[in-house]
This record gives C-alpha cells, sequence and structure tokens, in this order.
C-alpha cells in the first residue's frame, strides 16, 4: 500500500473531472482554481499559494511558492501548455517536498493530453 494511496487517488480523480470539463489551453492558475474548487466541493483542506522557505545550515536563503497542499500533507504543482513534464518540473517538485515536512507530491500538467506524476520525497524534516 502506498503512503496517503486513498487521499492520493481521489486527487488524481479530481485531477482528471477538471482536465475533462476544461480541456487543453488555460493558463495554470485556471486550472489551480477550478482543482481548489473541486477538491473543496469533496470535503478536502487545501491551501494555496503556500510559501515554503529553503533553508542552508538553518539560514533562510529563499522560498519557493506550492500551488497548492491538500489535506497538509500533498503538495500539487500544476503545469499547463503544449509540453510534457520535463525533468526540471519534477526537480521543482522533489525540492518542495526536500524543503517541508510533506512527503508525497502529485505533479499535474495539463497539456494536450493529461499527464500526472507521485513523487516521494523522505528526509530528516518529518
Amino acid at each position: 500500500m502506498l503512503l496517503h494511496e486513498k487521499l492520493t487517488e481521489k486527487i488524481i480523480e479530481v485531477f482528471y473531472k477538471v482536465y475533462n470539463e476544461l480541456g487543453y489551453g488555460f493558463l495554470e492558475k485556471v486550472y489551480e482554481n477550478a482543482l481548489k474548487i473541486e477538491l473543496e466541493r469533496i470535503g478536502m483542506s487545501i491551501s494555496s499559494q503556500v510559501p515554503i522557505n529553503v533553508l542552508y545550515s538553518g539560514v533562510n536563503v529563499g522560498f519557493y511558492v506550492a500551488d497548492l497542499i491538500v489535506e497538509d500533507v500533498i503538495i500539487l504543482e500544476i503545469k499547463a501548455g503544449d509540453g510534457i513534464i520535463v525533468e526540471q518540473h519534477e526537480a521543482q517538485l522533489i525540492n518542495y517536498l526536500r524543503a517541508t515536512d510533506k512527503e508525497i507530491g502529485l505533479l499535474f500538467h495539463f497539456g494536450k493530453k493529461p499527464l500526472f506524476k507521485r513523487k516521494i520525497y523522505s528526509n530528516n524534516l518529518k
């Protein structure tokens, strides 16, 4: 059994629901807002545009902004456009996980075809 498997499955179902309704061609923010609405509609707790501090030797050296965090355990990173999921997008999500106590991340790509990747990362912040 995968970590947070049932929650992850439900989020992925919502991803496809949003994609099937909106289709291809909108900006990332449109998909982010639609995912937030739909996830809240089914009773999930959602935080959006969450700053994530990056520490180096205990000193804050910058921050990222996570698109959505679901139930305070899963980070969602949303991409849109003509391309596919690339290594840079995956690395970005892994860095979000590295900088937080979250262990699961979902990368959603609203392209010509809907694509997603599930990432797991454990570190000493957990």
